[in-house]
């Protein structure tokens, strides 16, 4: 999941080198967060959120099956 974020926001940003992933799990819940650059932070935002809501989407749907609840926070 934490690569899968990563490619995606790599895909997105122009400063792919200042991108962070970081993975925390526990038995009911999956908190990714990711870091970018300031000027890459409305790219991967989105207009209206729309891109952090598409992220956030595809990586529920790879957890389907499982029993763990995803979360995913963009930092500055």
């Amino acid at each position: 999941m934490k690569e899968l974020i990563e490619f995606i926001a790599t895909k997105l940003v122009d400063h792919p080198e200042q991108i962070e992933v970081t993975l925390q799990e526990d038995d009911e819940n999956i908190a990714i967060e990711l870091r970018v650059a300031q000027e890459d932070l409305g790219k991967v935002i989105g207009k209206q959120g729309r891109t952090a809501r598409a992220m956030r989407a595809v990586l529920s749907a790879s957890l389907i099956g499982g029993s763990k609840r995803s979360r995913l926070e963009i930092v500055e």
